[in-house]
């Protein structure tokens, strides 16, 4: 176990997603019954449809469709940060019951900053990491060994560094604003980087639905004021080219 890299799978997501927020949506305003409704959508194409409800702000029928997703390779540190968003549900592996004395140092992320700076930094970040297992180790062994009573006591030495793994469900509608919110440029590198390629994958499965998605730059101006990053232009062009790659990673 040590340094580890980000991945995100999309595990499931609902069956046919854009045509069950058109039903949702053309059920307002509508004498028909669901089937009947159902029925049409299937079949035409319903992308201007979708389009035009996005544009209106008609977007609780967009909460119908859900996507699930599974992160790996990611620090305790973005844990607080994604945890922010109240409208999902999270699954999350424990320290408690799960023992970070299983190899010579724990799983870690290095942040790019530190990478940078060049090998001898890397060594001293990875020698720290080392430090910080044997400090687990130690109080682990004092507590009573690996069980579920020593490691929730040893575990409050381990680093924001340290990996953890989770599985996170959000409906549309949120997933609209978590992107607007974390692949701006403004937030922070790690929750960043597997925000982009979130949408990448949701796009894949849900193309009009998530057209205009991401930081508010893509469908309008920028939202951080004199913050601003002043590269619209660049992020422009990484979202007309996203999905043509294979990973945002």
């Amino acid at each position: 176990m040590s340094r580890v890299k980000p991945s995100v799978e999309l595990l499931a997501y609902t069956p046919h997603p854009e045509q069950t927020v058109a039903v949702a949506a053309k059920l307002c305003y509508s004498d028909s019954t669901i089937s009947q409704l159902a029925e049409g959508i299937a079949d035409r194409d319903i992308s201007k449809f979708i389009a035009k409800l996005v544009e209106l702000g008609h977007l609780s029928p967009i909460e119908h469709a859900s996507f699930t997703f599974g992160v790996e390779g990611v620090s305790r540190s973005l844990l607080a940060q994604i945890t922010r968003h109240r409208i999902a549900s999270f699954s999350v592996k424990s320290q408690r019951y799960v023992s970070a004395n299983k190899g010579e140092v724990f799983n870690y992320i290095i942040p790019p900053a530190i990478e940078e700076l060049g090998a001898d930094s890397v060594a001293k970040f990875e020698s720290q990491m080392a430090t910080m297992q044997e400090w687990y180790n130690e109080w682990q062994s004092e507590l009573g060994g690996a069980s579920e009573k020593s490691n929730e006591d040893a575990r409050f030495v381990l680093p924001n560094a340290s990996e953890t793994k989770m599985v996170i469900t959000m409906n549309a509608r949120e997933l609209m604003h978590y992107f607007e919110l974390r692949c701006c440029n403004r937030a922070q590198w790690e929750i960043r980087a597997i925000s982009w390629e979130m949408l990448r994958l949701v796009r894949e499965v849900a193309p009009t639905l998530f057209a205009n998605c991401g930081p508010a730059c893509i469908a309008g101006k920028c939202s951080e004021g004199k913050m601003s990053c002043k590269k619209m232009s660049e992020i422009k062009e990484r979202h007309e080219n996203m999905m043509t790659e294979e990973s945002m990673l």
